[in-house]
């Protein structure tokens, strides 16, 4: 904890120092310390700031807790979580390695040989002011309610390495893959080898040697006595099981922090990298 209070203390005081020169247009005109104090500290608004993000405790529980306004806890995390989101995901036993780019995992996954998981979160958002352009997208076809999607990266114990191509709800996860350009990704570093589900099933059949999904269920045959693939295609892996489970650990550990702002999809990617 002290050193990532360390670590952030400095860049928030220096975004806290740009917006006053803003506000003023000009240099200082008094001295360093002069006017009104601060109510909570910046260890005070980072401690809020992780348990209002780990647990979703309120803005109203946390002002009881240090005893100010919620509108006081409100403007600390709006401050401190760009900082938090900024660090990007820490790389299991890499200690002071993080990725904060889709290129930065491709790259760790190429030079480490590891496998990635790549699957979708559906997350529930409030629903978008009226008469905004393009409201009926956040719209889900599957939950029948307004969503946001979000793709997920993890490796094979589930621990996250990225979280974004934060669309709204109607898009489908293949488009949400082409608009993020991770399918670019693959034809860059053509050694890199990925496990999707079937919302991924395009991916897997553009780059068949590096992209594997789950097979197909068969039609109109017992499901009981049906092989898994057609006489003489190329086999897949036998079963989805693994991946179902290390995506769903990262996908579940990445909910927690979803449910955060009631919801608010103006804020949830910054949520989720946070």
């Amino acid at each position: 904890m002290g050193e990532l209070v360390t670590e952030l203390a400095a860049r928030w005081e220096a975004r806290c120092e740009s917006e006053r020169h803003d506000r003023r247009q000009g240099s200082r005109r008094r001295e360093a310390g002069a006017g009104p104090k601060y109510e909570l500290g910046f260890t005070d608004r980072l401690l809020a700031t992780l348990v209002h993000l780990r647990t979703g405790l309120t803005y109203e529980a946390l002002g009881v807790i240090y005893q100010v306004g919620k509108s006081t806890i409100g403007r600390a995390v709006a401050e401190v979580r760009p900082l938090l989101a900024a660090r990007g995901f820490a790389v299991p036993q890499r200690a002071g390695l993080r990725l904060r780019t889709l290129e930065d995992v491709f790259a760790y996954a190429e030079a480490e040989g590891v496998t990635l998981r790549i699957d979708g979160m559906e997350t529930q958002v409030r629903r978008p002011r009226a008469h905004r352009p393009g409201r009926r997208a956040f719209v889900s076809g599957k939950r029948k309610q307004n969503t946001v999607k979000t793709t997920t990266i993890s490796d094979g114990q589930g621990r996250t390495l990225w979280s974004g191509a934060v669309r709204p709800g109607r898009m489908h996860d293949q488009t949400r893959v082409r608009t993020k350009r991770i399918a670019e990704q693959f034809r860059m570093h053509p050694d890199v080898r990925a496990e999707v589900d079937d919302g991924y099933r395009g991916l897997a059949n553009e780059f068949p040697g590096q992209v594997s999904a789950p097979p197909r269920k068969p039609k109109n045959r017992d499901a009981d006595t049906a092989p898994l693939t057609e006489p003489g295609s190329p086999p897949h892996r036998p079963a989805c099981r693994d991946l179902d489970a290390a995506a769903e650990t990262a996908t579940t550990a990445m909910d927690v922090a979803a449910l955060v702002e009631s919801g608010r999809c103006t804020t949830l990617p910054s949520d989720l990298a946070a």
